[in-house]
């Protein structure tokens, strides 16, 4: 075996593959993404890309990849294998992790000392737009999984500010699967300015050498009886409801032929009729919503088994007889049929489904003939998960979960600390199974990985093509998909079969032809001229960074301090703050949520309370009456002095902001404080006075003056008696006392 001779490279670390070599020298030379299959070096590529950039131009390597896991995994290798240099008058190491669990003072330090970073995006997309650090001098920017870059994901955004800032750019991209349509692959080369393409798959000539086998192995299943007589239940649900629809003049198909493009279909004569105030097209809404429910509900019932089926439709009647269910879980819940499937559900003592079994039984042999395996199991819904390690541990075997952050229902999710604990002790031959949702798809690097099982086929060839590369990484490999006789399992088979198929071929053609230089104009600026001086200052809530507004807003140049607030989504100056609602949120949070409250609350501690209603027609989003809203609407603005805003997509909200904050900019200083209001009454002159107190608000103000009567009598009270207000507490009372007898300097 002969190795990589390179300066800023560990001797006899990486091996000296010609496929590798080939692609690292032309991704020197353009924009590239490297289109590989898993397991034949993605990272040894980036490796050789960043050690020729890092000691040809110097400058620092930033590398995103989309979970804490993958990037703790590169950051292992780069360390390993990098000779990175330590920047000058610093003894750390010059290689970091970003993750948003470090304070953003401590990320600055870290960033200004290190040569080689390795984040999550959105930790750096948010530390870009609140100004921590600027990308001028990253010599190389590699994305990981780069298939992502599509729609909102913070790669389009990291990608256009990197090539309209950086000195001396060049962008690495990878991915093993970018996706089946031509289409989408351009997309993706469009938003990441890729001029050229990579492409090896594993029957190229320089790569075959390299492959171990993989054995893919399909395991049919007959669906049990009992599994079958509650289908034929929902199927006859389905039938019905269909029925109802065909009658209110909506084209629909057979229910054998009512695949997603259908229901979707279904769904668009409905929104169509709703937006032109048909009354009965808010009755279909909920009878399509009762249709996907009872969609799921087979796919959970020929795919995963009988009791998550049997804790899905819980569910669903917990929702219809609870308060605040939907009402396609309410008509649902009240139906005969469904009350007497979901009574049959009580009768299920055990699994039904045969899959459990199977899968118990294919770990065992694999186990039994190499004790060292590793094995990994996917499974789609957390449901499932849970079910397959409680299962096998009860027999004997030891295995963990692996799941996203996200808590759903009572069921917690794993924090990304605890998500690299569990892959280390996987590593480590800890338990030799880990069963995983698709947060286990992506990257994951465990070698000794020789056996993946597939609990469903699923449609997408990414994720398909992502599951099988889990192994056969460092040695021969064996993946079993277990599929349902006649259900969907062998529908995504096919699906998935095709689409790889498809996506090779398109893959083929872009090489051939490849994608045009990418221009990248400069971000647009503010529409109105007298407002295009930049800077004006926004404070915004960390919870909307993964919005479009706030990516317009830092283009735009706009002063951005990101932190939890309290009250609203944007904060512009001391007067103003913004709730920022699409129209379909603002009228959900009307019905599910206290909308009224929420917006009461801003409203109540700042003296120019705004919302901005984003997009679409607030009358066509729900089946709610037309008055109501306009109730809604009246309330805020007369009851609660609240401006309301419309604006048409994200793009417009971003201008809104940048002009109001431009606005308030110029005016800080010369406004008057307290402007002079001819038509308030003494009682409102009063509330207006004991309002501006600091953290008051109306709603105190009128706790105040009703109980000690007068403005004097408030600036005169005793600690004790403001303290002793119920709903003042003694932090309020303290700053109300100090403020009123503290000298004027």
């Amino acid at each position: 075996m002969s190795f990589i001779s390179h300066p800023l490279i560990k001797p006899e670390g990486i091996e000296s593959r010609e496929y590798q070599l080939s692609i690292a020298m032309r991704a020197l030379d353009a924009n590239t993404m490297v289109i590989l299959p898993t397991g034949l070096g993605k990272t040894a590529v980036a490796l050789l890309v960043a050690a020729s950039r890092l000691y040809n131009e110097g400058g620092r390597m930033l590398m995103l990849a989309p979970t804490k896991p993958l990037v703790e995994q590169h950051l292992r290798f780069f360390e390993r294998y990098l000779l990175a240099k330590r920047h000058e008058d610093s003894q750390d190491s010059p290689f970091v992790m970003f993750t948003g669990e470090a304070p953003p003072d401590e990320r600055t330090i870290d960033w200004n000392r290190a040569t080689v970073i390795l984040a999550t995006p959105q930790v750096v997309k948010n530390d870009l737009i609140a100004g921590r650090y600027t990308l001028e001098d990253v010599t190389l920017l590699i994305f990981d999984e780069c298939h992502r870059a599509v729609g909102n994901y913070a790669y389009v955004f990291l990608a256009q500010r990197y090539l309209n800032t950086a000195h001396k750019p060049l962008i690495l991209a990878m991915t093993a699967s970018p996706g089946g349509v031509q289409e989408k692959v351009q997309e993706v080369c469009t938003n990441l300015g890729i001029t050229h393409i990579e492409n090896r798959t594993e029957n190229d000539p320089d790569v075959r050498p390299y492959v171990f086998e993989r054995d893919i192995e399909y395991i049919g299943i007959d669906l049990p009886g009992e599994l079958k007589a509650a289908v034929s239940v929902i199927n006859a649900l389905i039938d019905e409801r269909l029925a109802l629809l065909s009658s209110l003049h909506f084209t629909v198909p057979k229910r054998e032929k009512l695949t997603m493009k259908a229901l979707n279909s279904i769904n668009a004569q409905i929104q169509q009729r709703i937006a032109s105030h048909d009354p009965v097209a808010y009755s279909a809404a909920s009878v399509y919503a009762a249709c996907m429910k009872l969609k799921h509900a087979i796919t959970l019932a020929e795919s995963q088994g009988s009791e998550v089926l049997k804790g899905y439709l819980t569910k669903l009647v917990a929702e219809g007889t609870g308060s605040g269910g939907s009402k396609a879980s309410q008509s649902l819940s009240k139906d005969p049929s469904f009350r007497e499937l979901f009574q049959r559900t009580f009768e299920w003592t055990k699994e039904l489904h045969p899959k459990p079994d199977i899968t118990l039984e294919l770990v065992r042999k694999q186990m039994k003939t190499y004790p060292d395996s590793r094995i990994i199991i996917f499974a789609t819904y957390r449901d499932t998960v849970q079910l397959l390690v409680d299962y096998l541990v009860k027999n004997g075997i030891p295995c963990e979960r692996f799941v996203g952050q996200a808590t759903k229902d009572a069921e917690k999710g794993l924090s990304q600390k605890k998500q690299i604990a569990a892959l280390t002790r996987f590593r480590e031959g800890e338990f030799k199974v880990l069963i995983a949702t698709s947060v286990g798809e992506e990257g994951l690097d465990v070698p000794s990985t020789d056996l993946v099982i597939f609990y469903e086929a699923v449609p997408s060839e990414i994720r398909s093509i992502q599951r099988k590369g889990r192994t056969g990484r460092s040695r021969a490999g064996r993946v079993v998909v277990l599929v349902t006789k006649g259900t969907s399992d062998e529908v995504f088979r096919h699906v998935s079969q095709s689409k790889e198929t498809m996506m090779h071929k398109s893959m083929r053609a872009l090489v051939n032809t490849p994608p045009l230089q990418q221009k990248h104009a400069q971000p647009e600026q503010a529409s109105i001229d007298e407002f295009t001086v930049q800077g004006p200052r926004i404070v915004i809530d960390d919870r909307e960074t993964s919005s479009k507004v706030v990516e317009v807003l830092s283009e735009l140049g706009a002063a951005i301090r990101l932190e939890r607030l309290p009250h609203g989504d944007y904060a512009i100056g001391d007067r103003i703050l913004i709730e920022r609602k699409t129209a379909r949120d603002f009228v959900d949070t009307l019905i599910n949520r206290d909308l009224l409250g929420q917006v009461k609350a801003m409203a109540e501690v700042v003296p120019r309370p705004v919302v901005i209603i984003e997009g679409g027609d607030l009358y066509t989003q729900r089946d709610i009456h037309p008055n109501a809203i306009k109730g809604v609407l009246a309330a805020l603005t007369i009851d609660m002095g609240v401006s309301l805003l419309f604006t048409r997509d994200e793009k417009d909200t971003a201008n809104m902001l940048f002009v109001l904050a431009k606005r308030e900019d110029s005016e800080r200083g010369v406004r008057k404080i307290h402007p002079n209001k001819s038509h308030r009454s003494v009682r409102q002159e009063q509330e207006y006075i004991i309002s501006a107190f600091p953290e008051i608000g109306m709603k105190n103000a009128r706790l105040l003056l009703n109980h000690l009567g007068s403005v004097q009598a408030i600036a005169n009270a005793e600690l004790r008696e403001l303290s002793a207000i119920k709903g003042i507490g003694e932090k309020t009372a303290q700053k109300i006392y100090d403020l009123c007898r503290h000298s004027y300097n």
